[in-house]
């Protein structure tokens, strides 16, 4: 049976970590940010850990 291929979208989207959870980056903060708080960019900056239940679809996709 052949492999599965990795897709690329969620490959640069989402990166493993020792423990083996998925981080990524938060969505919102490309541009059209002279309108949003500082509390809010400021929180957006930091990444984020993935839900427990989207990370076995996650799995399949990387």
């Amino acid at each position: 049976m052949p492999k599965q291929k990795t897709s690329k979208t969620a490959a640069k989207r989402f990166r493993r970590t020792a423990t083996g959870k998925f981080k990524f980056t938060k969505a919102g903060s490309g541009h059209l940010n002279a309108s949003k708080s500082t509390k809010r960019k400021r929180r957006l900056r930091s990444g984020d850990t993935l839900a427990k239940c989207e990370q076995k679809r996650i799995e399949k996709m990387i």
